[in-house]
C-alpha cells in the first residue's frame, strides 16, 4: 500500500455513507482508509471501528480523545501515517465524499518524482459535474481569489478538500500547529512555499478539474465563517509573509 488516505471525522455517525466506503475498499484493496475521529460526541467513533474490524487489512482509526477541529485532525492522521514507512503518499478528503475516494485515488496516480503535491479543484467545465450551493461558489470564488493574490501562486481553488502529497513534503507541510481550524490549506501552500520557494513549488505541484464535487445538506463549515475566515486569513497573512 503506497497511498493512505486520512478521512477526518466529527459526529458522522447518522451521515457516513457506509456503502460507498465498502465499496471502494472492496474495490481498491491497496489503498489505505485511515479514520480520524475528531473528539464526537455521537457514536462516530464506534461506527468506525465497526468499518475498521470488517476490513482491518485496508482501515485503521484513530480516535482524538478533544475535538481539535479538521485542521488538527488532519495534522493528527498525517502524523500517523507517516509511522508506517511502505506509504509513500499521504491524502485527505472530506468524510462525506463530496469527492469520491475513486477520484482521489486516481488523483494520487499523478504524484511521482517531478510530482509532489496534486490537489483537485471545484472548477465548472462542460464535461464534469460540479454542485454547490450559489451563496457559498460566490463567497469561494471572493476568497480563492483573495489567497490567489496573497500567495502569489495561480490557483483556482485552495479550499477543495481532496490534496495528495508526498511522503517527502508532509513534514513541512504538517508538523507544525496550524493557525486555522478551515483555512490550513492555505496555510500548507504557505509552508511549501517559505521552504522550497515559490518557482520550485509551482513546478512541483498539480491544480487537476475534479470529474464530480456534489455539495453536501449539512456541511460542518457554517455560513456565519464567511465573516471569521477573513481574521483567519490576516492571521495567516502575518505569520508567512517573508
Amino acid at each position: 500500500m503506497s497511498l493512505c488516505i486520512v478521512i477526518p471525522c466529527y459526529n458522522e455517525a447518522d451521515r457516513l455513507d457506509l456503502g460507498r466506503y465498502r465499496h471502494f475498499i472492496s474495490q481498491q484493496a491497496e489503498v489505505q482508509l485511515l479514520l480520524v475521529d475528531d473528539g464526537s460526541k455521537d457514536d462516530t467513533l464506534s461506527v468506525l471501528q465497526q468499518l475498521a474490524q470488517a476490513f482491518p487489512a485496508s482501515v485503521s482509526v484513530l480516535g482524538l480523545q478533544k475535538n481539535g477541529g479538521k485542521a488538527a485532525a488532519v495534522a493528527a492522521g498525517m502524523a500517523q501515517a507517516l509511522k508506517e514507512k511502505h506509504l509513500q503518499k499521504m491524502a485527505y478528503l472530506d468524510a462525506d465524499l463530496s469527492t469520491s475516494l475513486e477520484e482521489c485515488s486516481a488523483l494520487a496516480n499523478k504524484i511521482d518524482d517531478q510530482t509532489a503535491f496534486v490537489f483537485g479543484s471545484r472548477i465548472l467545465k462542460t464535461d464534469n459535474r460540479i454542485e454547490r450551493k450559489w451563496y457559498r461558489f460566490l463567497i469561494g470564488r471572493v476568497v480563492a481569489t483573495a489567497i490567489s493574490k496573497m500567495l502569489r501562486l495561480h490557483v483556482y481553488d485552495t479550499q477543495c478538500g481532496c490534496k495528495i502529497i508526498r511522503r517527502d513534503l508532509v513534514t513541512t507541510a504538517f508538523t507544525d500547529a496550524f493557525s486555522s481550524r478551515w483555512l490550513f490549506d492555505v496555510e500548507i501552500f504557505c509552508r511549501l512555499i517559505n521552504r522550497y520557494g515559490r518557482e520550485k513549488v509551482i513546478a512541483f505541484s498539480q491544480e487537476v478539474p475534479l470529474n464530480a464535487w456534489i455539495d453536501t445538506e449539512d456541511s460542518r463549515v457554517k455560513f456565519s465563517y464567511a465573516f471569521g475566515l477573513w481574521i483567519d486569513l490576516w492571521t495567516i497573512y502575518r505569520r508567512y509573509r517573508p
